[in-house]
């Protein structure tokens, strides 16, 4: 991963923002940060950015896999998880399903959507702990993993919602480790930056964590090829007012990954 002072002073000397003839526009940004959209102490985070609309709460899991057992692994969760997905006592949707293609490799992402919240996770989880198959699986799978780690998201109200697509498509999950107490700026600007992200159909869906490691930001992207990925992502940057909502975004990430996934048959998201 990258630190923000990186990124930031890679991306002023590209774009030549430390010029004398920027001094007013450095001065904008740093009264930027004492001026917010929404007052943070009114309410909390996730009543201010999250969807009014819907209830649904995501977890995502991040599977770090033994190398020699990722084929097993992929046929057991294609053998297993559609079995949840399509129950319909179970009030969740596999949303997608995928393979780190580049990035952390022999990876396996999994993302869920409970709809009903918490109430609706609370009652997934105490049924999947009375079903036997289920029981057997995650064990056999415990045996093939190195680590595993989760957290539970909402979604930003001003994105995508994420819905299955036709492929073949590649995935590009950005992760974000947001400075503490920058949220709201986060979500004041990404809620203008999202539209310049629309013409290619490439927005698949914006989440913010709530348990599990905090002030994370996973932004779910979909291209044809990794060529579409990069013309896409320079085609923004000749969009007036780009180039000034990256500007102010970046000096509030403390780090950020990039994984190319692939998604698995079984996955919503193709």
């Amino acid at each position: 991963m990258l630190s923000s002072p990186t990124l930031f002073r890679a991306y002023v000397i590209a774009r030549g923002l430390t010029s004398s003839t920027n001094r007013p526009r450095e001065d904008s940004w740093l009264k930027s940060l004492f001026v917010r959209k929404v007052d943070p102490r009114k309410d909390a985070h996730s009543n201010l950015l999250a969807k009014k609309e819907t209830s649904s709460l995501y977890k995502i899991q991040f599977h770090n896999v033994k190398p020699e057992c990722l084929e097993a692994y992929n046929q057991i969760c294609q053998e297993v998880l559609p079995k949840i997905h399509e129950e319909k006592h179970y009030p969740c949707t596999l949303v997608g399903t995928w393979n780190t293609w580049y990035g952390e490799q022999d990876q396996a992402v999994h993302l869920w959507r409970y709809e009903g919240g918490y109430p609706a996770l609370n009652e997934v989880m105490s049924k999947l702990r009375e079903n036997k198959e289920f029981v057997a699986f995650r064990k056999e799978r415990g045996n093939m993993l190195l680590s595993r780690k989760n957290q539970l998201l909402l979604e930003f109200s001003f994105w995508n919602e994420p819905v299955p697509r036709p492929g073949p498509n590649i995935y590009e999950l950005r992760s974000y480790q947001l400075r503490p107490g920058t949220m709201i700026e986060w979500g004041n600007y990404w809620a203008r930056a999202i539209r310049f992200r629309q013409d290619n159909d490439e927005a698949v869906g914006g989440f913010f964590s709530q348990i599990g490691q905090l002030y994370m930001v996973h932004h779910l992207w979909a291209y044809k090829d990794l060529q579409s990925r990069e013309d896409t992502r320079n085609a923004a940057w000749h969009k007036h007012g780009w180039e000034e909502l990256v500007y102010y975004t970046v000096p509030l990430i403390q780090e950020m990954e990039s994984r190319i996934m692939i998604p698995l048959k079984i996955s919503p998201l193709k």
